[in-house]
């Protein structure tokens, strides 16, 4: 990945063996490792049998789970935050690991729209839920830096799966929750 690194510079027009240049393409890939580090991982690593017997069958919220993701379409960041519900039916997980599942699926190169499927799919094998939200709200540096330009735009998408999709006051209150 250095080597590649090393090239793409080149192709720019610098010189990546001038001072400031010189450790960059170790660096860079370094960071695209780190960037993409959600490849290495698994679900059940992340999960590791944080499941617990429970009696709750009340909405399980964690709102303003920030994330930071590369667009697949040019390399470039999008930076956000996903709030994720999920209405338990017999066992709840552990809390951070709603969290290390919205990183483990950000940390791939993605478009926001399978990001926020993947999330609520996951949480719903892992749990067996009775229903599942998911909603992230993003400012993509494709659409900041290059192309249109467009310095406020914020992209927002939604799965909700089972009850959240069927019953409309759940996904009312789930509406209701993460706008407080």
């Amino acid at each position: 990945m250095n080597e590649h690194y090393a090239r793409i510079i080149e192709a720019i027009g610098e010189d990546p063996q001038r001072p400031g240049l010189k450790d960059t393409p170790k660096r860079a890939a370094k960071a695209m490792q780190y960037l993409t580090r959600g490849y290495q991982q698994t679900v059940e690593e992340i999960v590791n049998d944080a499941l617990f017997p429970s009696d709750c069958s009340e909405m399980v919220l964690v709102k303003d789970i920030e994330l930071y993701s590369l667009c697949e379409h040019h390399l470039l960041p999008f930076i956000g935050k996903a709030h994720v519900a999920y209405i338990p039916d017999g066992k709840v997980v552990g809390l951070s690991k709603v969290a290390r599942i919205v990183d483990m699926f950000a940390r791939r190169l993605q478009i926001q729209e399978q990001l926020t499927v993947e999330i609520a799919e996951t949480l719903q094998r892992v749990t067996n839920a009775a229903g599942v939200g998911v909603i992230i709200e993003a400012k993509h540096m494709c659409m900041m830096m290059r192309g249109v330009e467009k310095q406020n735009s914020v992209m927002k998408t939604s799965a909700m799966l089972g009850t959240f999709r069927s019953n409309q006051a759940t996904r009312n209150e789930f509406l209701s929750l993460i706008s407080q």
